[in-house]
């Protein structure tokens, strides 16, 4: 028994949105973006008019709003990227074409019972190593495709400070042609400054958290949400990829305000990963949005009594929930179709 065909990638303007956060955004300047462009361009006060009181749970001045443009998608497929981060060229000197690879990674199957020693078995020229067991080979819907970073790296603070410095800037050129699917049981530090996911598989689980302004903590949206996906994933038996496609990270933020952002999350995180390291969901979550509210409901059991912050998160997590159900319900989806313009083409 052979591996599957790979298939050909869809058009990707029909299938795929880019969602890119910012916050430096004034809400009452308009964003001039270059002709040529099919976009949607959304700001705080159109976040609170189209959510209303559940705008709550979108974070503000902070990256992980980015999770508002996975809400109002209706595509299939999400790729989201930092504003700092541009197209990055393999060791040939090639551009490297992230779309592709990403959507690549999330139409091929992934294989996280069983570990693969050649990687991604489903790569053009690969397959699977003998040993491995047939029964496997079809492998199970990929869900999250995590994609890599070149010149800056995605370091916390702490290890920015202690790594040796060239021109008070850690480069890292180091290109490894791989990908593979992360073993199911496994968490993995999720980064949201590369990543494509299917939306119809995952997306009511790709929530960034309450971050940024007015909250205690900062710089662990993607971590928050890579975690939670990565137990639903594990729980309903999808596939999470990470490795190729790279892009260029322009630019590396100050340590000393990194520092101050993540300073509780690099204490509290010693409670956190445990606690996603022992969730069991139960049978009857077979849904993403069920799984996810199960989910908050031990957030708040289990790390409430940490600090008060766990339990705003787990109420804000079924906020999420409750908003993402609304927005995407077949009425609603009606509604806005025909309102087109909800935030605006500028």
């Amino acid at each position: 028994m052979s591996k599957p065909v790979t298939p050909v990638a869809p058009p990707l303007n029909d299938e795929l949105d880019i969602v890119i956060p910012t916050i430096h955004g004034d809400p009452t300047k308009t964003i001039k973006v270059p002709q040529g462009f099919d976009y949607e361009l959304y700001n705080r006060n159109d976040i609170n008019r189209i959510l209303g009181p559940k705008a709550s749970c979108i974070s503000f001045k902070d990256s992980a709003c980015r999770c508002f443009g996975f809400l109002v998608s209706k595509k299939k497929y999400i790729f989201t990227i930092d504003d700092d981060c541009f197209v990055a060229k393999d060791p040939s000197g090639k551009e490297i074409n992230a779309l592709a690879q990403h959507i690549q990674n999330l139409l091929t199957p992934s294989t996280p019972f069983f570990f693969n020693t050649l990687y991604d078995p489903y790569t053009e020229g690969a397959d699977f190593v003998r040993g491995y067991p047939f029964s496997m080979r079809e492998g199970v819907p990929t869900a999250v495709s995590h994609g890599l970073w070149l010149n800056i790296p995605d370091y916390d603070a702490p290890t920015q400070l202690v790594k040796p410095r060239c021109n008070s800037v850690v480069v890292s050129n180091r290109y490894v042609d791989a990908v593979m699917t992360i073993p199911k049981g496994t968490l993995f530090p999720m980064c949201g400054m590369n990543l494509g996911f299917n939306r119809e598989l995952i997306g009511p689980a790709m929530y960034f958290g309450l971050m940024g302004d007015g909250q205690p903590i900062g710089r662990y949206d993607d971590m928050w949400a890579g975690w939670c996906t990565k137990v639903i994933t594990d729980h309903l038996g999808l596939g999470v990829k990470t490795g190729l496609p790279y892009i260029w990270h322009s630019k590396a933020s100050d340590p000393f305000v990194n520092l101050k952002k993540e300073y509780k999350g690099i204490y509290w995180q010693e409670k956190i990963i445990p606690f996603f390291q022992s969730v069991v969901l139960p049978k009857e979550s077979t849904t993403v949005q069920k799984c996810y509210i199960e989910l908050s409901k031990l957030v708040k059991e289990k790390l409430g009594p940490i600090d008060p912050y766990f339990q705003k998160l787990a109420d804000a997590m079924v906020t999420w929930i409750e908003a993402w159900d609304e927005i995407n319900s077949p009425t609603q989806s009606a509604a806005n179709s025909k309102e087109e313009g909800l935030s605006s083409k500028k």
